[in-house]
């Protein structure tokens, strides 16, 4: 089994060596007491996606009409659409043109790649295929148990993967998560999956991965990294580090990526 040079349970570069409700009406909940005014169908988002966290609808499932939400928050259906709206511009929602309105999942192949901005120069798409190294156990850090929300100490579990882009090694991950997210995890299974991981995370343990943030630095390969990469030590990588949320902006998973750019950019575009 491979060993990282980098420890599993702090995020690169910290100890790590190299690296709701409604307002109109009484028998409805109770907003948030807060210091601003919630607009109306903001309380409705909050409210959809707390039964999105509770379960209530799974990734796939079709949610109730607007009509029946309308209905159930005691509101016009005017604000249930802005909210769903509002769900759908974060990708949380996906409306479906006479089939009604669904819970996104990573299964579905425009989605499952979002999160991936490496790109060929030439602007040609390549879905890549995973190499799976190892699923290793630790215990959190200070430093990670701050970025994921949990105790210090707390067992996490981390994967390390490279990503092959039409036959080339691209992309070395470690993706860290509190193990109490995904019991059972171990190589054979995770080789099994198909398509992406977050797929994986979805359909194996119901968590969904909503948004991201990332933070870029330039670093130089060390050893597991050259090997792993198929590159000389010292040479040039794109360090991503990324937290990954799920419903209720809860943080569940950190991963850095080391990444070539021979041939390759990171790519985001902004509005």
């Amino acid at each position: 089994m491979s060993k990282s040079t980098v420890a599993p349970i702090h995020p690169a570069g910290v100890g790590a060596g190299n690296s709701a409700g409604v307002a109109n009406s009484a028998d409805a909940a109770a907003p948030p007491i807060g210091p601003s005014y919630r607009p109306l169908y903001d309380q409705i988002k909050i409210l959809l996606t707390e039964s999105l966290i509770a379960g209530e609808w799974k990734p796939g499932d079709v949610i109730p009409s607007e009509f029946e939400l309308a209905a159930r928050y005691r509101v016009s259906q005017g604000t249930v659409r802005k909210a769903i709206d509002a769900l759908a511009a974060e990708n949380i929602l996906i409306r479906r043109q006479g089939k009604g309105t669904f819970v996104a999942t990573d299964t579905e192949p425009n989605i499952q790649y979002r999160f991936l901005r490496i790109i060929a120069n030439s602007g040609e798409k390549h879905h890549p295929t995973t190499r799976f190294i190892d699923v290793k156990r630790g215990k959190a850090s200070s430093e990670i148990a701050q970025v994921l929300g949990i105790k210090s100490g707390v067992p996490v579990t981390a994967i390390h993967r490279v990503l092959v882009f039409a036959g080339t090694p691209l992309i070395l991950d470690e993706i860290v998560l509190a193990s109490a997210l995904c019991p059972g995890l171990t190589l054979a299974k995770i080789e099994e999956s198909k398509g992406s991981i977050y797929s994986f995370f979805e359909t194996t343990y119901g968590l969904r991965m909503i948004r991201a943030e990332e933070r870029l630095r330039a670093v130089a390969a060390d050893k597991f990294a050259a090997r792993e990469l198929e590159v000389d030590m010292g040479a040039p990588l794109l360090s991503v580090e990324r937290i990954a949320f799920t419903y209720g902006d809860k943080p569940v998973e950190w991963r850095r990526g080391l990444c070539l750019t021979q041939g390759y950019s990171y790519y985001n575009e902004l509005a």
